[in-house]
């Protein structure tokens, strides 16, 4: 599936408002009928399809991460509801009347970015745009994209229905965020009164609470767990950097074995990694190239000259010797998270050196 938008006309109107639609939003691509052609076509990356629309529409629901159809909704409802499969990996769906009075959302309104696609094309031809999600009515947290701008990544998606209920209906709603951006709620109107944040879940402990909403790169102990996670979500953001230091041709299984290792002994989730971070000396290497692929890590580099304006705590005459360096585990990870100090200073184990930091978002 590509991160493109596919627009759909059967008409003769149709076909002239997603011309317009390719006007104004130049990365969607085009599809009508053939016998309303224009001519320019080709000119314009624009396909004119023979057959029936009910053919092509499979394709495109697979292939694209958004498709804004322009006939009723009943018929594009009709044509989906065979390829349907779930809100994580079903595309945005919109549909759009035949005069572009309305743009609807129809399908992953939140996962899929339907509804934001709806404010783009209802923006595009000056159309309204029609969302039904409570949580855009209403104009509230929406469970399933809390965060999701900063990366923040939801460990028990099975929990998101039961809370999403819980702060659509106004219930108590604790949210406890203990790191991460803090720049989420995307309203310009004040948290509701039903929406409390905490920075800890000790905090939250001292008032009555339906729901919680948990923002942290802390593994939870089973009281906590079985205390804020029995009606609740568990967002890990990405908040860790991960300095890693290796020998030449180090396995990927040894240097991950290693930062496993480092987290759990202070207890802090793989999923909250934002980036590892080392010498440019092992952009290239193939042990580290393998994990970051792997976790989907970004991999940061720094020259020894880099590293070697940072203070760090164990300066090494002989890694100085090998690589220029005085350090670079520790370095790496205080340069990359822009962090005072350090959550793991330094492990070695074998042929890796690691040391941890937090970003701080205060």
């Amino acid at each position: 599936m590509t991160n493109s938008t596919a627009v759909v006309a059967i008409t003769k109107h149709g076909t002239a408002i997603a011309r317009r639609l390719q006007e104004q939003l130049p990365d969607v691509d085009v599809y009508y009928p053939q016998k309303f052609a224009q001519g320019d076509e080709v000119a314009r990356e624009i396909t004119a399809f023979s057959g029936s629309v009910v053919d092509h529409v499979p394709t495109l629901f697979s292939a694209y991460s958004g498709l804004v159809g322009i006939f009723s909704l009943g018929a594009m409802v009709r044509l989906v509801a065979p390829l349907l499969r779930d809100k994580k990996t079903d595309p945005a769906i919109v549909v759009v009347d035949d005069r572009a009075e309305h743009a609807i959302s129809v399908l992953s309104g939140h996962l899929g970015g339907a509804n934001l696609l709806t404010q783009q094309v209802a923006k595009a031809l000056g159309a309204r745009p029609v969302i039904t999600t409570a949580s855009d009515v209403a104009q509230t947290v929406a469970v399933d994209l809390l965060g999701r701008e900063f990366g923040f990544e939801i460990e028990n998606f099975e929990m998101v229905t039961a809370v999403s209920a819980a702060v659509v209906n106004e219930e108590r709603v604790h949210i406890i965020q203990e790191a991460g951006e803090l720049d989420w709620w995307p309203y310009t109107k004040p948290l509701p009164a039903y929406l409390k944040v905490f920075n800890s879940l000790e905090a939250a402990c001292q008032q009555t609470f339906d729901a919680a909403l948990v923002i942290t790169p802390r593994l939870l102990t089973k009281d906590e767990t079985r205390r804020f996670l029995a009606r609740g979500v568990l967002y890990r953001p990405k908040v860790i950097v991960v300095g890693v230091g290796c020998n030449r041709g180090t396995s990927a299984k040894e240097i991950e074995q290693v930062i496993t290792h480092a987290l759990n002994t202070v207890q802090l989730s793989t999923k909250s990694v934002r980036n590892v971070a080392t010498i440019d000396l092992k952009a290239d290497e193939p042990g580290l190239l393998e994990l970051c692929a792997r976790h989907k890590w970004p991999l940061v580099t720094y020259t020894a000259e880099q590293l070697n304006q940072i203070s760090i705590p164990n300066p090494s005459e002989t890694v100085f010797k090998h690589v220029g360096a005085y350090g670079v585990s520790e370095p790496a990870a205080l340069l990359s998270s822009d962090a005072k100090d350090f959550v793991v200073e330094k492990v070695r184990s074998g042929n890796v050196t690691v040391s941890v930091c937090i970003v701080s978002h205060s």
